[in-house]
Order: structure tokens, then sequence, then C-alpha cells
């Protein structure tokens, strides 16, 4: 390819990215979509921009490559083990049912072989980790009920794929003319066995060794060093290069270098993968849809559907998602993969398919990916006309009298309860919501019940009467005046403790008797404001002098605006007024005299 020619190539793909994929995501139908029209309109499907499909496609799936590396290095044995319910339970049943749904319709009715049948079963049994995850994130659901649902399926589905890459070779020797390659198997198996000791006792040592360098463009070199390097044994050995991207990854998840290794690795990631669904786009066959549109909506339809009634029941009874989670579990779920499109390619260049069968299925699978976006936004609008209501009754509180009262278990709450338990204090943690409850209680049993803390029977059966502090962590602002209008009124002989938005939230919560509320971001803000000042060569004893200082007086402030805060015109005065003081108040420390009243006394003695 000469130069010229591949510049008009580059501007090309970088034109279709540029206008596609922003248009896609202002929608909402997430950026892959958006590859893949664009692949559709530059590519022979339409424009024929580009003509050079398969020298694009065999440099684009070195961006799979690449993710499956990423998805080995988040793979830790900790962080599967905290999921091993999720991923290893629904996650195995979803990939195995819709692989033997899958692989039975292609073998009774299409009259597929038997090795045939498992890989085009197993290939359109996975869904898009790129699509969940990306309309997770951009929707902020991941960490709802049915997005860590979702993230477990997707997860599982992602190690499924890894064996099922490695079968297509052994498929395709034992369905060959000669049977079954032994030799090949336990080549196969001999490089892999050689690829984890070797990388367990090598990897390290040359990333220890380049740290030193502290050259980031070298550190870089050296992940793309490895997943190259490693893949191309493998396929020197007949075996999947994103086998040995994935392995390499998983021997370096628990290593200190893992989190560098994934910044460095995911620029080229994120490039390489949109290029991988742009050269989809322009290897499908359109002119299929226009002869044959009858069998290819069969074919979506009963993906979709097949697919949508297998993980109802798991997102049902095993998931224990309501009806309306479960819905939108399932409609992100049943389209195709990406991984669909690697193992179809490599089915087809082995012979275990025919192309034409290899085109009609990415075909699907495609149309498939591209109406999730759709079905999500039309299934959310259907399902947000009423606010999701709590999935179980309260908890039954039985505890001894506890101490102290913490009202919300997130973040803050989390912080407050380790330390009394580490103290011995006993207290009462009440959560609303059903998700946090239950996550937070596998990793221990603590006393964190579900309820409604402004419910006055359940502070009741918290005992809170015998309790001596009760605090207000939650993050709903109005939830937080509700339980202290709820918890002054019954209970006056509580101390309360609040955490607080704002300078709003705290007027208001002062109005109800709550002396100090705790702004969330206040005492943070001086701290980084400390370091800031210590970072531009304040010594730390002035740099605290200065924080302090505006701390009294901003604390001040607040007690004096509490008295007016209704009245606009009169806390912008106020406002104002405490500017001022305060810039007075920082140029009089420029004073000499100042400064000698702030130095300690120091004994004549010493003089």
């Amino acid at each position: 390819m000469n130069s010229q020619h591949f510049l008009q190539t580059a501007v090309v793909f970088l034109l279709a990215t540029v206008i596609a994929v922003p248009l896609t995501k202002r929608f909402r139908l997430g950026s892959v979509l958006g590859y893949l029209l664009a692949g559709v309109v530059i590519g022979p499907p339409l424009l024929g921009l580009i003509g050079d499909t398969s020298g694009v496609s065999s440099i684009s799936e070195f961006g799979v490559v690449l993710m499956l590396f990423v998805i080995g290095l988040e793979l830790s044995p900790r962080r599967l083990w905290v999921m091993r319910r999720a991923v290893f339970g629904v996650g195995l049943l979803q990939v195995l049912s819709a692989l033997l749904a899958i692989a039975t319709i292609a073998y009774y009715l299409f009259g597929l072989s038997g090795g045939a049948a498992l890989i085009v079963g197993g290939s359109l049994a996975l869904s898009s980790t790129a699509f969940g995850l990306q309309i997770l994130a951009e929707r902020k659901e991941a960490a709802s009920a049915y997005g860590r649902q979702v993230f477990s399926i997707l997860l599982f589905q992602d190690l499924a794929a890894i064996p099922l890459i490695a079968a297509v070779p052994l498929l395709a020797s034992s369905s060959s003319a000669h049977g079954f390659d032994l030799h090949g198997v336990l080549r196969t198996g001999g490089v892999i066995v050689a690829v984890v000791v070797g990388g367990r006792y090598l990897l390290r040592p040359v990333f220890r060794f380049v740290a030193r360098a502290d050259a980031v463009e070298v550190s870089t070199a050296t992940a793309l060093l490895v997943v190259m390097g490693v893949s191309w044994l493998m396929e020197l050995a007949g075996v999947s290069a994103t086998l040995g991207a994935f392995l390499a990854g998983v021997l370096l998840a628990d290593s200190e270098y893992r989190h560098e290794l994934e910044s460095h690795i995911e620029p080229f990631k994120g490039l390489l993968l949109g290029l991988f669904f742009i050269s989809v786009g322009m290897s499908m066959d359109l002119t299929l849809l226009v002869q044959r549109p009858a069998l290819v909506f069969a074919m979506v339809a009963g993906l979709l559907l097949l697919k949508g009634a297998l993980l109802w029941p798991l997102g049902r009874l095993l998931g224990a998602l309501n009806r309306a989670d479960t819905w939108r579990m399932v409609v992100l779920l049943t389209c195709g993969g990406e991984f669909a499109f690697v193992l179809l390619r490599q089915a087809a260049g082995r012979g275990l398919i025919l192309a034409s069968q290899r085109d009609a299925l990415i075909l699907a699978i495609t149309l498939s990916m591209a109406l999730t976006p759709l079905l999500v936004v039309l299934a959310a609008k259907l399902l947000d006309v009423q606010p999701n209501k709590p999935s179980r009754e309260f908890d039954r509180i039985d505890t001894g009298p506890p101490r102290v009262i913490i009202a919300g278990f997130g973040r803050v709450g989390q912080i407050i309860a380790r330390v009394l338990r580490a103290q011995g204090i006993p207290f009462v943690a009440l959560e609303h919501s059903v998700e946090q409850v239950d996550f937070s209680r596998r990793f221990g049993s603590i006393n964190l019940f579900f309820g409604d803390p402004a419910r006055p029977e359940l502070l009741r059966a918290a005992q809170v009467d015998q309790a001596e502090v009760f605090v207000l962590a939650t993050d709903d602002p109005e939830v937080n005046l509700r339980t202290a209008r709820l918890v002054r009124r019954q209970y006056p002989h509580l101390k309360i403790v609040a955490r607080a938005r704002n300078r709003q939230h705290v007027f208001r919560l002062m109005d109800m008797g709550v002396s100090e509320p705790v702004r969330e971001t206040f005492h943070s803000s001086l701290k980084m404001t400390r370091n800031t000042l210590e970072a531009l060569g304040l010594s730390a004893e002035l740099a605290a002098d200065r924080v302090e200082r505006f701390r009294r007086h901003d604390e001040d402030l607040l007690k004096a605006q509490a008295l007016v805060y209704d009245d606009e015109t009169k806390l912008m005065q106020t406002t104002r007024e405490a500017m001022l003081d305060l810039e007075q108040l920082f140029e009089a420390d420029t004073d000499p005299a100042a400064e000698r009243e702030r130095r300690p006394e120091v004994p004549a003695a010493e003089e």
C-alpha cells in the first residue's frame, strides 16, 4: 500500500467515525452502532470508498486481541470469588442453555455438522460486552440490581469465548478427513502450559526491569510486546491469538503493574475496536438482505425471542429481579456479540461452515446489535412510568440495645460503622436500598437492616429510645430532613450528627435543632486547600494557619447566615461583607507584627 493510498484510507476512516459516532451517541444509541454504520457506508455495500476489506479486517482483529488482554487483567481471583454466584451460576446457565438450544436447531433444522452446530450455538449464545457495558454506563445503571446481573453474565460470556475460540481448530481437525488430531490437541495443551508457566516466572521480572527505566513509552512498548508476543507464539502453535492475549492478561491480573498496563493498552484497544466494528460493517452482505429479507429477519427475530425466553426465568428466579429489571436485562442481552464475528470467521476459514452461512449469521447478529439501543430506549420509556417499589418487606430487627443508630449505609455510613465496630460500640444501621443491603452483607455479618429510617415503627423496632446518638448519613437531603424532623420530635434526648449536602441543607437542619451539621465536602476541601498551599511553597505551619482561619471564619459566617437564609438580600449582603472581612484578615497576616504575634513565646533563657 503506497503512502498516498494509506493516507486516503485513514482520512476516510476518521471522517466516517467523526460523523457517524457522535450522531448515534447523540440519540443514545451507542458508539458501536456508529462504527457499524460507518463501515456500511464507506464499504462495498454502499459507497465503496474502501475496497481492501480483508486487509482492514486482519488489522482490526488486533482490537479484539487487546480487549481480551484487558478482560484477562480484570479477572483477579478475588473479584471472581466475590461474584462467584452470579458469574458461575446465572452466567453459566445462560451460556449453556442458549448454546444447546441454538446448536440443536442448527443441527436438526439446518443440517450443520455437530462441530459446526456447537460453534454456531456458542457464538450466538454470546452477547455484546461493548454494547451492554456502554449502555449501562451512559444510562448510569451499572450499579443497579439488573446492571450488576448483566455485568456478571457478560463477564462469564467473555470467559466462555476463550474455550470456544480454542475449540474451533480442534473441532475442524476432528471433522476433517484425517479424523481427530491427537497431536494437535497435545500441542495446544503444551503451548498453553508453557505460556502459563513461562509468564508466571518471566513477566514480572521483565516489568520490574522496565519500571526502573521510568519511561512511559518503554512501558507502553513492553505491554504491547507481551500481548503481541504471546499471541504470536499461540498462532505459531496453531492456537488462536486471542487465547494467548487472554492468558497474558490473567497472568498479570494480580500483579502490581495491572493498572499501569491497563492505562497503556486502553487507547490502542479503543481505536482498534472501533476499526474492528467498522470492518464488520464493511463486510456485511447487504445483497442478502435485499434478496432474502424474510430469512434474515426470521433469523434476527428467532435469535432475540429464543435468548429472551431463556433469559427471563434466569433473571426472575436465580437473579431475584423484579419484572421491570428482568425486562431490562433481557432487552440488553438478547443481541449477538462481537466475539461471534471472530468465531464465525475462524469457523468459515477452517471449513466448519460455508462462507454464505457465515455472511447470513453475521448480518443477523449485526442487525440484532443495531436494534438493541432502540429496544433499550423503548423499554426504559415503557417501564419507567411508575417508580420501582421495594421488592420486600422491611427487615425484622432483633438485636441488643444500640448506642448509635446510623441512617444510610452508603460511603459515609460505612466508614462510621467500621470505626464503631472496631471500637466495640454497638450500633444498628438502617438502609432503604435493597441492593445496598444485600451487597454490604456479602462482606460480613453486621447489624444492617433494610428499611426506611423515616418510618416511626422501624425506629421503634431498632430501639432508638435506648440509643445515645442518631447519625444521619443518607445522601438524599429531603430524606435526611424528613428523618431529622421525626427523630427530633419523638426522641428529643438523642444527639443528632447529620450529613449536609450544601449550605441551604445546613440551614434547614439547624432550624430543626441540629447544632452542627457536617458538610460532606467541606473538610475534604480544606485538606486539599492546605495541600495546595504547601505545594506552592508555604510552610506546613503557615498553610495550616491560613486554612484554620478560613474554617473559623466560614463557620461563623454560616451561623450568621442561618438567621437570615430565607432573605436573599440579607444573605447576599452578609456574603459580600464576609468576603471583605476575610480579605482584610489575610492582608493583616502579611504585617510583620502579626507574624511575630502568631509565633509561640520564646523562653528568655533561649533568647
